[in-house]
């Protein structure tokens, strides 16, 4: 195996599929990335058995091979180089990588030990806008459960073209917050639910963010298998399987009346928001929001035995009755945050009932958060 390529173009490619790589006590190989050239092209691979990368790399190939190395290894040798042409090279069971004046020469594994990367040839196929994906996976993924007690609820459900929804939905709960987003299909029509593994979600944003810069595609294709998912988007293919079970009516716990409604600056309450985190008890982080509607206002407010107190206001349009709620400051700051524009509006029932977030004006992203009883 012989070829050459640019550091650029090199360090962008381990940067799309190393997150994948990683320790395995009984699979060593996994934290090794595969690196597969031929006279076409040469790709680079990674793998946990859940989930595969695959990416593309432009490159002058002199010699076909396939060879693995440590993945973390070659990314932190790879950006330190400077910016001039790479060469690498496989002789005697190691990887010769060379750059102006510096060379290394990088312990593997031979090819044949790397697991089988699956691929998907059949399925549904879809088209949707690679900006509005990106948007909408990281406004969700924040409510995914972070444990796999549940493991429908460690996924991200997606749904296309459902009963009363054409067009994609996805959604996440913890069981303590639920996000939802929905969004427009550009392509393909048919119906079908799945929950993608939230390891798999992260890994499609990661991808998503880090391949922008290119720009040439415009839509991320998307097919869906019986067992498995793939996204294909630039130079970058990923393929997963996808959690058995269904997914929980989360629909039943969204509100459909409310008692206080408050319009407000999403950044003006973010920042109230963090300096009462400062005052909460670590492990509750209650944070207080009194809707004063005689004052147009919204009271944040905390208190800690160790640190002390803090209590502010910020304006806002409130209709309804007065209401206070007690909430956890890090769900609140996960929804404010993912709120596109700056008008945000906070529905409140009760202190007990579940409050909601969303955009003025935008109901294609809402954000729920339990109280925290007194």
């Amino acid at each position: 195996m012989k070829f050459s390529c640019t550091k650029e173009k090199l360090a962008k490619t381990l940067a799309l599929v190393v997150g994948v790589a990683g320790k395995n006590i009984n699979l060593p190989i996994l934290g090794n990335i595969l690196i597969k050239a031929d006279t076409q092209k040469v790709e680079i691979i990674t793998t946990n058995l859940e989930l595969a990368v695959v990416a593309s790399l432009r490159s002058k190939t002199e010699e076909a091979g396939s060879f693995t190395v440590p993945a973390r290894t070659l990314m932190d040798f790879v950006n330190l180089l400077s910016d001039e042409k790479v060469d690498i090279e496989l002789q005697d069971n190691e990887l010769l990588v060379k750059c102006g004046k510096s060379s290394t020469k990088i312990k593997g594994t031979p090819a044949d030990e790397f697991p089988i990367i699956p691929s998907l040839e059949d399925g549904k196929g879809f088209l949707i806008g690679v900006e509005d994906l990106k948007q909408g996976l990281g406004q969700v993924l924040p409510a995914v459960a972070k444990n796999d007690i549940r493991p429908e609820l460690a996924g991200l459900y997606v749904g296309f073209n459902t009963e009363n929804q054409p067009g994609l939905i996805m959604a996440a709960t913890d069981s303590y917050r639920l996000a939802e987003k929905k969004m427009k299909i550009n392509q393909g029509a048919e119906t079908i639910k799945v929950i993608i593994p939230g390891r798999t979600a992260q890994e499609m944003n990661h991808i998503l963010t880090v391949a922008e810069a290119d720009e040439a595609e415009k839509n991320v294709r998307i097919l869906v298998g019986e067992n498995q998912i793939a996204l294909h988007y630039d130079s970058v293919q990923l393929v997963s399987r996808l959690v058995d079970g269904q997914y929980p009516d989360y629909t039943q716990i969204i509100p459909k009346e409310f008692k206080t409604t408050a319009f407000f600056s999403a950044n003006q309450l973010i920042k109230e928001v963090k300096a009462a985190s400062l005052f909460t008890t670590t492990g509750v982080n209650a944070v207080s929001l009194d809707l004063n509607t005689s004052e147009n206002s919204i009271g944040v407010s905390s208190t800690s035995t160790q640190t002390g107190e803090y209590t502010s206001e910020i304006p806002a349009e409130l209709t309804g009755e007065e209401n206070s709620i007690l909430l956890n400051h890090r769900y609140v700051l996960d929804g404010l945050n993912n709120i596109p524009q700056d008008t945000a509006v906070l529905k409140v029932i009760n202190g007990d009932s579940p409050c909601l977030l969303a955009s003025q004006g935008d109901d294609s992203y809402l954000y729920i958060v339990m109280p925290i009883r007194q």
